[in-house]
């Protein structure tokens, strides 16, 4: 194998921003919820028919959101699908502290059912 030279960049931890989405706030909260559902659908053992039933996300939509493409759900019908799927989805607004500035956050915790 020959030497090549290769340049390596640190990532932001969002990799819709480091493609260089104009979005890409958005995108990383979506595949966020996504996710989240994806692990909760898998603990309740749920099929995607009977996640389809409980979320009202068309299969085919759910199917694909799924998948990563989710561009066409919102992300409060991701939430409301959350707690379709028995967890709990919280916001929690504030003040930033000091010289903070406004921001839009989503911290999601542990996975699944309990």
């Amino acid at each position: 194998m020959a030497d090549t030279d290769l340049e390596v960049s640190e990532g932001t931890g969002n990799v819709y921003a480091d493609l260089g989405y104009p979005d890409a706030a958005e995108m990383q909260r979506k595949a966020q919820l996504a996710t989240a559902i994806g692990r909760q659908i898998k603990a309740l053992q749920l099929t995607q028919r009977e996640a389809e039933r409980r979320t009202g996300i068309p299969q085919p939509k759910l199917s694909g959101l799924l998948n990563g493409k989710f561009r066409g759900v919102s992300e409060t019908k991701m939430m409301h699908a959350l707690v379709a799927l028995d967890m709990v989805v919280e916001i929690n607004i504030h003040k930033p502290a000091n010289d903070e500035v406004g921001r839009f956050e989503l911290t999601v915790e542990g996975g699944g059912a309990s």
